[in-house]
């Protein structure tokens, strides 16, 4: 099978070669140290006697922000030292900036092709291998194996797609995961579909989701820090209604939270509506890939409300009724400007869906399209709680949303159910962690 996978990766990859470098180009920073992709990863110092030393792959930027309970978690094991890499650009800036002086080494995950795991292998030099959620690599699982070296795959899921792809090809599903020493999945149904799809249910555990411990860690702002930030993005501003007691009233911000292509559109929509029904509703957009400030850029430009770039400048100029947050890295702290979260890649032609779990934790009600097939169990239970509004098209998601921002007492009832769920949740760490060490005994 092996071979079959190497005579095959270097056509396939001279295919794909144009899509890759084309998004290479677009989002940037593969410049650095591009090097690694090749396994060429900068040496780190030689393993000290009685050392074991831990690889851990986390694919994207979802992923790298999870890492802090984790990493702390396995830093606090006896004799053990972490080496941690990343697939994405964006995510290897985020673990160089927030990880690296708590780890051996960060770098690059190599191109998956027989000499460049290769030579990774023989310079990271590891005794234990991490995946996460669903990242099964044929070269890399197979270099481990050479070795003797275990590989566990931890807050594994399946999603919807690709549980599908892997029962078209059953026999490769189950020898991928027949590699593996161990999965822990993040969810009860994630642990169903491995087993479903081949795994030996004896080496199967449920240790729940990483990213509720990862979110419990996340700065919370100060109301006068919350206030400086809404300042910053231009919605610091009150406005005065025609009403009886003519009160000032504090502007609501809606949050579009990483926004997949089509999604602004529906979010300004429900914005205008809001504003023609009388209420002072500003829009934050952080779209999921800050590559397509353009294109979103040209969509502002279309609409008479006024609005700022974080690209251009973090603090707005003028009070604004639109904020485009195309930066990396600070959705979290952008969120706890808002009242009310629509959840991205959730409106159809999208399915998979981004994660909830982070906006919920900070008290946001959340809205999102009818597919969330990354976040399946998570979106279930963020419903039975009551802190989660799903819809079945742009048009629901448009009067759900114009609900909650006329609806405070609803508002205030799903935010406070999503920060008990999220507390309710965690754990994962703790087990994840008591696994790993059973392994390296």
């Amino acid at each position: 099978m092996i071979w079959f996978y190497r005579i095959l990766f270097l056509p396939v990859l001279v295919v794909l070669l144009p899509y890759y470098a084309c998004r290479m180009w677009r989002r940037g920073g593969y410049r650095h140290d591009f090097h690694h992709r090749f396994g060429l990863i900068d040496r780190p110092p030689p393993k000290r006697a009685g050392m074991r030393r831990i690889w851990l792959q986390a694919v994207s930027v979802g992923e790298a922000k999870a890492l802090g309970p984790l990493l702390a978690g396995l830093n606090a094991l006896p004799n053990t030292e972490v080496v941690v890499t990343t697939t994405t650009s964006t995510g290897y800036e985020i673990l160089r900036e927030k990880f690296a002086a708590s780890v051996l080494k960060v770098g690059i995950f190599p191109l998956d092709f027989w000499p460049f795991s290769r030579n990774a292998w023989r310079r990271l030099n590891p005794d234990l291998v991490l995946l996460m959620e669903a990242e099964l690599w044929p070269e890399h699982l197979h270099q481990a194996q050479l070795r003797g070296v275990p590989v566990a795959l931890i807050n594994a899921r399946m999603s919807d797609r690709s549980f599908a792809r892997y029962q078209k090809v059953s026999g490769v599903a189950r020898w991928l995961l027949g590699q593996l020493r161990e999965i822990q999945c993040s969810s009860a149904s994630d642990q169903s579909r491995f087993i479903q799809l081949g795994a030996d249910p004896g080496r199967i555990r449920l240790s729940g989701n990483l990213k509720f411990d990862a979110a419990a860690q996340i700065p919370i702002l100060t109301e006068n820090e919350r206030t400086a930030l809404r300042d910053e993005l231009g919605f610091g501003s009150p406005v005065k209604l025609e009403s009886q007691n003519a009160k000032p009233v504090s502007p609501l911000v809606l949050l579009g939270s990483s926004t997949w292509y089509g999604e602004e559109s529906v979010l300004l929509e429900v914005q205008q509506a809001a504003v023609a029904s009388g209420l002072d509703v500003r829009l934050l957009l952080v779209p999921r890939h800050a590559e397509r400030r353009g294109e979103i850029i040209s969509l502002l430009e279309k609409q008479p409300l006024p609005w700022h770039a974080r690209s251009a400048a973090r603090q707005s100029p003028l009070p604004v009724s639109i904020y485009l947050g195309d930066t990396t890295g600070e959705l979290a702290r952008l969120t706890q400007a808002a009242d009310v979260a629509f959840i991205g890649k959730s409106l159809p032609p999208h399915s998979e869906g981004q994660t909830p779990i982070e906006a919920a934790a900070l008290g946001l009600p959340l809205v999102y399209g009818p597919r969330m097939s990354n976040f399946r169990d998570a979106c279930r239970s963020l419903e039975d709680a009551g802190a989660a509004w799903r819809v079945d098209d742009a048009t629901s998601a448009h009067l759900a949303l114009i609900a909650l921002l006329q609806d405070p007492t609803r508002r205030a009832q799903m935010s406070a159910a999503g920060r008990a769920w999220q507390a309710a949740n965690q754990g994962a760490t703790a087990r994840t962690v008591a696994a790993l060490q059973e392994i390296l005994k």
